[in-house]
This record gives C-alpha cells, structure tokens and sequence, in this order.
C-alpha cells in the first residue's frame, strides 16, 4: 500500500489535543496518518458513503436467456391459485 506524498502525519499526542478538526478533515475526504514515536500506527479515513447503489439499469443485458417455455400458458391449476376456480 502506498501512501500520497500529500498525506498527512500527525503525532498522537498532537491529535488528542486537535481531534475534532481531525475527523471533520477525515470526513471531507482528507486521510491522516496517526503517527507515535515517528512511526505510522493508524490511518483516520472517512466513512463509505452511505448511500448505496442497489442495482445498475442495463449491466446484465445479454448475459441472461429465458429458457425454453418461458412464455407458456400456465397449468390451470396455477392460474387457479391466482384467480380462483374457473367455472
């Protein structure tokens, strides 16, 4: 894993006093290297995004086939369980 050369490094005793502009660099997209004895201990990232994409239009389109019969008439029993009995 690299690191960007833009990435900051902060000591650990240096975040406890300044920990609340950490995490709202954190959030805006900024990652933190938390640092002790000069030595990286922990990374402050931001949280996925919450908002999730369920499904994407189009991205299966002729990777599926209905097979054969797809399409048919359905028994008259099943179609009972739909409409009931026909007369």
């Amino acid at each position: 894993m690299t690191r960007r050369a833009s990435t900051p490094i902060v000591n650990v005793a240096a975040a406890k006093a300044r920990l609340p502009e950490l995490i709202e660099r954190a959030a805006r997209g900024e990652e933190i290297i938390l640092a002790r004895a000069g030595r990286p201990r922990a990374r402050l990232v931001p949280l996925a995004s919450e908002r999730k994409t369920l499904r994407v239009p189009g991205k299966g389109r002729g990777r599926f086939r209905p097979g054969p019969g797809f399409d048919a008439k359905l028994p008259d029993d099943v179609l009972a369980l739909f409409y009931g009995p026909s007369e």
